[in-house]
């Protein structure tokens, strides 16, 4: 399947191909995608947040409380927003586009 990444500003998407299964985290950073992912996707931070195409968001399963509970603490939160390191991809998606959000908050400090 096809994986969009929208940069922060808007003016460059990056298109690559990826798994059905595999973790949306896993593939952002394996692209050099700015996606720091502090606590390795135990989903204990939110330094993996994504804003999810308004057409592709219906494909996902439902947050849980506790990536709201996450998510609440991440920059610039839209309706569309999740954690990249809770969206495994799924085979009849077809495709996915994820927009990274132009702040993240550095949980390491550096």
């Amino acid at each position: 399947m096809k994986i969009r990444f929208v940069a922060a500003d808007g003016d460059s998407v990056r298109e690559v191909e990826a798994a059905a299964g595999e973790r949306l985290l896993d593939i952002a950073q394996a692209d050099g995608q700015p996606l720091e992912g502090t606590c390795e996707g135990q989903m204990a931070c939110s330094t993996c947040h994504v804003i999810v195409s308004e057409e592709d968001f219906g494909k996902l399963p439902v947050a849980s409380a506790d990536e709201d509970d996450l998510l609440d603490l991440a920059a610039h939160v839209t309706r569309t927003s999740r954690l990249a390191c809770q969206i495994w991809l799924e085979e009849e998606w077809g495709s996915l586009t994820v927009r990274i959000p132009s702040e993240a908050r550095d949980m390491q400090g550096r």
